[in-house]
């Protein structure tokens, strides 16, 4: 296990390493952002000044290193729009997404998880053609569009939700369905197809043929069979739901984390571009090591591998 863990902790830092190399460079493809910090009269004297003042004069191979080595100590420079520390931003916007994440989460796994299990239970009813048609469905959905149709209806034609903004329960309700819609569709999917393959092993068979319950069959061994491809595309959703929170955030002008990130790209504000992707990478690879870290507890013939 320590060696185990010791490995993943390498394998976080060259991922975070890669991420810091892809987005320091890439955000710069656009060029010097001193155009959008100056008025049009500047002169090449002010220009030159503020590109000097802000590093931008220097070779983008010494802006990285330079911003790698503040980076490793914890300051990813201030906010070129807001002039205030770009991580402290983020991380003031991050519960309002993390909230919304786990609305979105909850929603997706109260209707996948009980859905995929009837499905599998009851191969080739209703319920597994139900379970199907929402799956594809909710794949087949942009989340732009269902955003913008649940706004059309809920807000403006029935008055029943606020169509943007934070502050109760009503605001999260649309954003946590919009999110949510393809992430149910994903597990609902999997989970049938791996709780399907379980149901007629061997051990289910062996089970029945001792007159063991069908309840029990289902729930304590499939399930738990079934659960570890399972719990992996959990663990992706959840990375795929704080991703996919930029558009819906922008749609309902939700004050999370990813509108903010989407507000400092058209600004072209480097700093927060930065500390936003690399909190982001951060939390999804944390959140896949607490997945790997799951499988032991699932299954014991793969905690002694590790």
């Amino acid at each position: 296990m320590a060696n185990f863990l010791i490995s993943r902790l390498l394998y976080t830092v060259l991922v975070l390493f890669g991420v810091s190399v892809a987005v320091f460079f890439l955000i710069r493809i656009g060029g010097d952002p001193s155009a959008l910090f100056l008025p049009p009269e500047a002169s090449l004297e002010e220009i030159e000044r503020f590109r000097a003042l802000m590093g931008f004069d220097r070779t983008l191979v010494v802006q990285y290193f330079d911003f790698l080595g503040r980076a490793v100590q914890g300051d990813f420079g201030m906010s070129l729009r807001y002039n205030q520390p770009a991580m402290q931003l983020v991380l003031d916007r991050m519960p309002a997404t993390l909230q919304l994440g786990g609305a979105a989460l909850l929603l997706s796994l109260i209707i996948s998880l009980p859905l995929a299990i009837i499905a599998a239970a009851k191969r080739d009813s209703i319920f597994d053609r139900a379970s199907l048609l929402i799956s594809i469905i909710g794949q087949s959905f942009p989340a732009f569009w269902l955003a913008i149709m649940l706004i059309l209806l809920f807000s403006e034609n029935l008055r029943l939700l606020p169509p943007s903004g934070r502050g109760t329960w009503a605001h999260l309700v649309m954003p946590a369905i919009v999110l949510a819609t393809y992430s149910t569709a994903i597990i609902t999917r999997l989970l049938r197809s791996s709780m399907i393959e379980a149901l007629s092993s061997d051990y289910v068979r062996t089970a029945r043929g001792k007159g063991v319950r069908e309840s029990t069959i289902i729930l304590s061994h499939a399930l738990r069979n079934a659960a570890i491809p399972t719990l992996t595309v959990i663990g992706l959703q959840v990375g795929a739901l704080l991703g996919g929170a930029v558009i819906t955030e922008e749609v309902f002008a939700y004050p999370g984390v990813g509108r903010l990130a989407i507000q400092a790209i058209a600004n072209r504000d480097f700093t927060v571009v930065q500390a936003f992707v690399l909190l982001m990478a951060a939390l999804i690879v944390m959140i896949n090591l607490l997945v790997d870290l799951s499988y032991g507890f699932l299954d014991p013939r793969l905690r002694k591998r590790k």
